[in-house]
This record gives C-alpha cells, structure tokens and sequence, in this order.
C-alpha cells in the first residue's frame, strides 16, 4: 500500500469492521424485534441460554463474556428483568455478587429465538462455511489483539 493510501478510509480495517458491525445488526434489528428484543438485550440472552447452571450466570460473568462494564450491563439486565424474562438477585455465598436467572418466559424465548440465526443467514445470501471461515478469523483477531 502506498503511502499515500494509508488513510483512505475504505483501506481501514476498522472501518470495514465497524460498517459491516452496523449492516449486521441493522438485519437483525426486524428479526429480534419480534422477540422484543434489542440486539444488546439479545447478546445477553444468548450467554443466558448457554449457561449450565439453568439459566444462572453472575453479571460479572455476562460481562467478561460480552466485554461489557456493568455501567452498560446494569440497565440491559433491568429492561431485561422489567421484561419479565430475567430475575436479578444477590448470591447467598457473596452479597456482592449478583445472579442473573432466567425467568420460565426468558427460557420460552430460547425456542422462539432458534431461528434467527438461519434467517440472518439466509438473508446474507453467503454460504454457511464462508460465514463460518470469517466468525473464526474474526475470533482469532479478537484473540491477538486482547493478548497484545
């Protein structure tokens, strides 16, 4: 790359990270909003749902996950819970801990949930490995950049 060509904007990684971030949450937006779910709210949903403790994950825990402060996480979790689909209360072990629970309603979603993944998908019109092959690359990039 010339230098000159250095700061055009359409040879910034980030930039292509940050539209295409835009354009995949923008087709999300319609499929999760027949859940009533936002897209943050939907993140936090999915660490719910993979939790093997039925459904029971600390708030510190949901944000290493979703590398969200609690300034962020606290008022997803509370529209969460005014929603009816999450219970937020203190650990009997630690007080200054919090669990998060799924409501029977939070879990309900799950199913309801399942297709929005296939649907983004069939939407993109991109073939399933290739998706694939960019979410590992995405990840691995994620990894190096975290360790540097």
């Amino acid at each position: 790359m010339e230098s000159s060509d250095v700061l055009a904007l359409d040879n910034q990684v980030c930039f292509a990270l940050y539209a295409a971030n835009r354009a995949v949450t923008a087709r999300y937006r319609p499929l999760l909003a027949e859940l009533g779910l936002t897209y943050p709210q939907y993140l936090v949903m999915l660490v719910l749902w993979e939790g093997a403790d039925g459904g029971q994950v600390r708030v510190t825990d949901i944000g290493e996950r979703l590398r969200l402060d609690s300034g962020t996480l606290t008022p997803l979790l509370k529209r969460l819970e005014q929603g009816g689909l999450v219970e937020r209360r203190r650990s009997t072990e630690d007080e200054r801990s919090v669990i998060v629970t799924l409501t029977e309603k939070g879990q309900t979603l799950q199913n309801q949930a399942r297709q929005i993944p296939a649907r983004l998908l069939c939407d993109s019109g991109v073939e399933p490995e290739k998706i694939a092959a960019l979410r590992d690359e995405l990840r691995a990039l994620l990894s190096r950049l975290e360790d540097a």
